[in-house]
């Protein structure tokens, strides 16, 4: 057996007592679980050298996979399937005479045979071990440039980039992206998956998802390896669709980016290796800077973006503006001070946050003058308060809509779940039903804002 207690990841985990680790360390008492309801989900093991594999033993607690793979990498980015099987039953599959070679090993469901998740009590990979691989991680090797699919945002905008104040494309043209963030990926990954995604880029015709992956609060700090991983499947789920992509430093409580900053380093420099290869990366390094000068932002970014260059040279990055992306707005400032004291670097832009019950005209007239001053990009709004709750303010959110649309500022719209708060477009239970097609389980919100997105683009080409 070569996989006792050798490294392990997985793409989610029910919560910190169902590690991965537990799936790999000879205890058939301990057991690693998934989240509830989501396809699809895997686990993967580093045997640390390059191994013939000959036999894959899975023992399966109550909640098993009906359709599952047994894949091999060695790279750990591109991975070759040496068992397959779309029947599978529950408690022990001893799977033998299985020909395949790797450093690492996964088992990937894509069936559920449960209403739960996968939950797997030991996963035993037997085979002959040889050399040692080098020991670069697995998940910093970039994978080749996928083809957009035709038609999509992607292939007909290309690499992005700033050219003054606007975001342009390819061709040198300005254009707008309208689309929607996730809520939190530690809350509810169970919305980002193939079915969800695909309907926000075949219904709801959005150009570009917003994956927010936070900081503290349950999130990346809790297990780094565990959230870039997700954040890496939540990537290539967006790219196959054809969207943009924001990678999103969720940042918030405490508000100092400066607090976060060697974490952004590690966490940046691994998502840019694997992924600046492709034209659909925007990075997002600071989501809500509060409590602090911009001069305390602006030296955080000036920090962090070289790491980003370093290893993707064109992507464009979207700064936090101060007073969480108000541009200091709320706290007594203006736009003034980022305008007089811009970020050193190039390709960049600044963002801003509103929420249309709680923020009216000083809010929109300070977008206004700076969007003439500085590239600016909305991240996030809602069209109830600033806690996502309460009535809607559509006439608010409608103006707030038009002079995006006149100035072409990009826009994200908080947020695609099921939270039970009126800000969430999805009612209560959608996810784990996996339907999100249409407006039957939409919110008043979600419907008003799904019309909005399909209005059609207008990406110039020439």
């Amino acid at each position: 057996m070569l996989s006792q207690g050798k490294p392990a990841t997985a793409s989610s985990t029910e919560d910190s007592t169902f590690g991965p680790e537990k799936a790999f360390d000879g205890n058939s008492g301990s057991r690693w679980a998934s989240v509830e309801a989501v396809d699809p989900q895997w686990i993967r093991v580093d045997l640390g050298v390059t191994a013939s594999i000959s036999r894959v033993k899975l023992t399966w607690e109550a909640a098993y996979g009906k359709a599952y793979r047994i894949e091999t990498s060695n790279d750990g980015s591109n991975w070759a399937s040496i068992f397959s099987t779309t029947t599978g039953n529950g408690a022990t599959d001893d799977l033998t005479g299985l020909s395949g070679t790797g450093r690492y090993v996964r088992v990937y469901g894509t069936q559920r045979g449960t209403a739960y998740g996968y939950s797997l009590f030991e996963v035993e990979v037997y085979g002959t071990a040889g050399t040692p691989s080098p020991t670069t991680s697995p998940t910093t090797s970039p994978t080749t440039s996928p083809t957009p699919p035709t038609g999509t945002p992607v292939s007909i905008n290309g690499q992005l980039h700033v050219c003054g104040v606007k975001l342009c494309n390819r061709f040198n043209q300005p254009i707008q992206l309208r689309g929607m963030s996730t809520h939190g990926i530690q809350w509810f990954p169970q919305c980002v998956n193939t079915a969800s995604v695909g309907a926000l880029a075949d219904d709801w015709k959005a150009d570009v998802m917003r994956l927010s992956m936070y900081i503290q609060e349950e999130g990346y700090e809790t297990n780094p390896r565990l959230f870039t991983d997700r954040m890496h499947s939540f990537i290539d789920l967006v790219v196959a669709k054809g969207m943009y992509a924001i990678v999103d430093w969720h940042m918030l409580t405490p508000g100092d980016p400066n607090y976060n900053l060697a974490r952004a380093k590690t966490f940046f420099t691994e998502i840019a290796q694997r992924h600046g290869n492709k034209p659909n990366i925007i990075y997002e390094i600071a989501n809500e800077p509060n409590g602090v000068s911009w001069s305390a932002v602006k030296s955080y970014a000036e920090q962090l973006i070289p790491v980003i260059r370093a290893q993707d040279p064109d992507g464009v990055v979207l700064v936090g503006t101060r007073a969480w992306s108000s541009l200091g707005v709320s706290d007594g400032s203006s736009e003034t001070e980022v305008i007089n004291s811009p970020v050193n670097a190039t390709n960049i832009m600044y963002t801003f946050h509103f929420y249309a019950a709680s923020h009216g005209s000083n809010y929109l007239n300070t977008l206004s003058r700076a969007a003439d001053r500085i590239p600016m990009f909305v991240t996030e709004f809602g069209t109830q308060n600033s806690a996502g709750e309460g009535s809607n303010n559509f006439t608010q959110s409608q103006a707030y809509l038009d002079l995006m649309a006149t100035k072409k500022i990009s826009w994200v719209n908080w947020n695609y779940s099921d939270d039970g708060r009126s800000g969430a477009v999805f009612t209560p239970g959608t996810c784990p039903g996996g339907s999100f097609s249409g407006t039957s389980r939409l919110k008043e919100a979600g419907v008003w804002i799904r019309d909005r997105i399909r209005t059609a683009d207008n990406f110039p080409t020439s």
